[in-house]
């Protein structure tokens, strides 16, 4: 009998949540909580029977978590389950692969609340509440971090005091594995020959340079503000921004960080976070969508640039993620001008949004690869469950 995995995966407002037979690749089940905090959350659940919706108040994480394990018919409780899989987004350098959960790690994962605020502890939440009601199967937290333990030094050192104790850590990364092993089956070569530079594009966004299978460098930092310009957060800045604003402005640093968090990005230029209306904006004539989506793609193309240094070429370039597997105008935008290093994109392939999006023979292949952090997450705690 096939045992399926449960994976809980929290945003900071949502909860997404797959019943998946791993042996298949395929789901039981699925379904989504958004909006969690307010009075209308939107409760979507998929099975057999087809797709089911309303609208309720859910007031925090913990009471989304209740009420999408009770949304199974027959019960969890009843469907022998291999495991349940949690995305936890921050595993310092506590954990750097998947975790057997018990109080200690469910500690640990509170207490890394510091490098990760509006995310841990809500993860930690739905912890809790699924071991409570799930204690026969084994839980397991998989890190969004992990995948990032193999950078090296010179990659995740700041230049800064040492008793500061910061670092970076990188993020995505069970978006990176995936697409990183899906890529080298594209491409028909093992992982561990292949050099990639993987562009997760989403409202989060964030370039990794992959070697052998293996993290090397990383835009995303000690949080995951920094890097590529994103749907509401600034990416890099010059960090004395924060002062300066302090002195010319009255903010707190308190207030400069939620707004480089939330307030900046293509919210801050375009005045919307969303790309697809960014483009709507352009095509009616708005400059300042134009200029957001040239500063996006540029700093794109500047990563993409230092990490073809860093990993001394590339086999193949990745999109992945909202934007990167449905935009092809900023896959486009995003490499353009780089012919002279081996990276160019066919213009009718991208179009009709191909796997492969470079032309026939390039010296660097362009790929769009449809990421999969559930399937990913329940994959390694499977793994972890039967080892």
């Amino acid at each position: 009998m096939r045992r399926p995995v449960l994976v809980l995966n929290c945003g900071s407002s949502s909860l997404k949540y797959r019943l998946v037979d791993v042996a298949e690749r395929a789901d039981v089940a699925s379904g989504s909580i958004e909006r969690i905090g307010s009075s209308a959350s939107r409760f979507v659940h998929r099975d057999e029977r087809g797709e089911r919706s309303r609208e309720l108040g859910i007031g925090d994480h913990a009471a989304a978590a209740g009420a999408a394990l009770g949304a199974f018919d027959p019960p969890l409780s009843g469907r022998a389950l291999l495991a349940v899989a949690h995305r936890v987004v921050h595993g310092g350098t506590s954990f750097t692969g998947p975790v057997a959960i018990d109080d200690g790690v469910v500690v640990q994962i509170r207490a890394l609340g510091t490098l990760a605020p509006l995310h841990n502890g809500i993860d930690a939440d739905v912890i809790d509440v699924a071991r409570r009601a799930l204690p026969g199967v084994p839980h397991v937290a998989v890190f969004d971090t992990a995948f990032h333990h193999t950078l090296p030094p010179r990659a995740f050192t700041y230049a800064v005091p040492r008793e500061w104790g910061v670092r970076r850590y990188g993020f995505h990364g069970t978006s990176v594995a995936y697409v990183a092993r899906e890529a080298a089956r594209v491409i028909g070569r093992p992982p561990e020959e292949l050099r990639l530079i993987v562009l997760h594009l989403g409202n989060g966004a964030s370039a990794t340079a992959v070697a052998g299978g293996r993290s090397v460098d990383t835009s995303m930092g000690l949080t995951p503000l920094e890097g590529l310009v994103m749907g509401t957060r600034s990416g890099d800045v010059d960090p004395a921004l924060v002062e300066y604003l302090e002195r010319v402005s009255g903010l707190s640093a308190h207030d400069v960080d939620e707004r480089l968090n939330s307030g900046s990005g293509l919210l801050a230029l375009a005045g919307v976070s969303d790309m697809r209306e960014v483009h709507r904006r352009i095509a009616a004539g708005d400059a300042r969508a134009e200029l957001a989506l040239d500063v996006y793609c540029y700093r794109i193309r500047r990563y993409v640039g230092a990490y073809l240094a860093a990993l001394g070429g590339a086999d193949a370039i990745v999109f992945t993620a909202g934007v990167g597997e449905h935009d092809a105008v900023v896959r486009a935008r995003s490499l353009a001008g780089l012919a002279a290093l081996g990276i160019r994109v066919d213009d009718a392939r991208n179009a009709a949004h191909e796997r492969t999006i470079s032309p026939p023979g390039a010296e660097i292949a362009v790929l769009v690869i449809p990421t999969d952090e559930e399937l990913e997450m329940a994959l390694q705690a499977a793994r972890l469950t039967s080892a």
